[in-house]
């Protein structure tokens, strides 16, 4: 054994002793080249004293980095045999490391024990975003965090306020945390192969904007603004508010312009506004 990570003969030598198949549904795609785990694992500042918390760590590539550099790993997996077999690996390979396997759906998990402090993962295509703020809400020990996502979606996580990238997840995603693109990834360094590049996201934990409505409330406002969002504020959310014109009123109560369009305002600037339409007199 040349070392404790994962290369593209072993990885498949796993698979095979599985009879797994890489699932699209699952969003399997098996990352095979030690060098992009390694520098996943050393951009997260893994080491001691870290606890990271891994969605879907599939044949163990990036859990061996993380372990490597002496993170202890809170690994959820839904895949069972994928689940059972992590740990005999992780044995095998970094005898004594510090992990901890969760089979479980992380969309459905309501808490991850040991308070991991980091996020680090490569997250399936067709789940990153709600995977990413399902987790950022139930498990708020975690305070920073770097993800691996299709490339697109990287663009529209870190995308600010009156880009064209900017929407629902770039609003929802800055309740939680301050994000930033972090690097670009090839598609050649997974198996199977996929159709797109892949970015990486940094999130740092921040305080949520400070307001009276719940966040549930905030991010159907958000999803209400993004639903037309070719429309001005006052017409797209008419529905939500009762009419064009408590719209309007609550709109100007938050300071807001009716004529703009969601894709300008901040976080900060739905909390307010839910606040607002919270103050509006009962129709």
């Amino acid at each position: 054994m040349s070392g404790p990570l994962l290369g593209a003969g072993e990885i498949r030598a796993l698979a095979r002793e599985l009879g797994l198949r890489p699932s699209k549904r699952l969003g399997q795609n098996f990352v095979i080249d030690p060098n992009t785990v390694t520098r996943i694992a050393r951009l997260a500042e893994a080491g001691e004293g870290m606890t990271a918390l891994e969605v879907g760590p599939g044949l163990g590539s990036l859990t061996l980095a993380l372990l490597q550099q002496g993170a202890r790993v809170v690994a959820i997996e839904v895949d069972p045999v994928l689940a059972q077999r992590l740990a005999t690996t992780v044995a095998e390979r970094l005898p004594g490391a510090d992990l901890e396997v969760i089979e479980a759906d992380a969309m459905r998990i309501g808490e991850v024990p040991g308070d991991p402090s980091a996020l680090v993962a490569n997250l399936p295509y067709n789940v990153a975003v709600p995977v990413l703020l399902h987790l950022l809400a139930v498990v708020p020990s975690i305070q920073t965090g770097l993800v691996m996502v299709q490339k697109e979606v990287a663009e529209r996580l870190v995308a600010l306020p009156g880009g064209k990238a900017y929407g629902v997840p770039s609003a929802k995603v800055r309740w939680f945390a301050e994000v930033s693109y972090a690097g670009d990834v090839s598609p050649r360094v997974f198996w199977p192969e996929p159709n797109v590049d892949s970015g990486l996201v940094r999130l740092a934990r921040t305080t949520p904007p400070a307001c009276r409505a719940p966040r549930s409330e905030v991010f159907g406002l958000v999803d209400a603004a993004f639903a037309q969002r070719r429309k001005s504020l006052r017409s797209a959310l008419a529905g939500w508010c009762g009419s064009p014109d408590r719209a309007e009123q609550a709109l100007r109560a938050a300071g807001i312009d009716p004529a703009l369009r969601g894709e300008v305002l901040t976080i900060a600037d739905f909390a307010r506004l839910s606040d607002a339409i919270r103050g509006l007199a009962p129709r």
